[in-house]
């Protein structure tokens, strides 16, 4: 009997970034600090929001890095920031800029989040709340 070739996949998988090294930190850190801002302030976050957000640091490191200080980040808060991202622009594909930005903070009636606004959500269940929010709003918007 004849055996079927294995189909192709289509893409062929990149090696990971290594978020471990120091150099790959110090450089996506350039560019994600002030993305984070932005993201914060579009969608009207209190200091403490975004402190939480990105994992509980401290007053006087967030405000080194809203003051654009050069400080790298480290591999958590990149993770916490690239989700954020992705949330971010899942929200813009999904929604008008306005709702887009609000939705993180309305009582939403998903059971997933209790009836909590979203941000409420993602506070409390750190990394993991991140990925499964970015799941659902990828799966609403069709993504694979």
């Amino acid at each position: 009997m004849a055996s079927l070739p294995e189909p192709l996949a289509g893409f062929a998988a990149d090696k990971p970034i290594d978020l471990s090294s120091k150099d790959v930190q110090e450089r996506l850190s350039r560019s994600a600090v002030p993305a984070f801002f932005k993201l914060a302030e579009a969608w009207h976050l209190r200091d403490e929001s975004a402190r939480q957000l990105l994992g509980g640091v401290s007053n006087g490191v967030f405000y080194q890095l809203k003051r654009g200080s050069k400080k790298s980040l480290d591999q958590d808060k990149l993770t916490r920031i690239s989700l954020l991202l992705g949330i971010f622009k899942a929200l813009n594909i999904l929604y008008s800029r306005k709702l887009a930005d609000a939705w993180i903070s309305l009582d939403n009636s998903n059971p997933m989040f209790g009836g909590e606004p979203p941000l409420t959500y993602l506070v409390k269940g750190g990394v993991p709340a991140f990925i499964r929010v970015r799941q659902l709003l990828d799966a609403r918007r069709g993504a694979r």
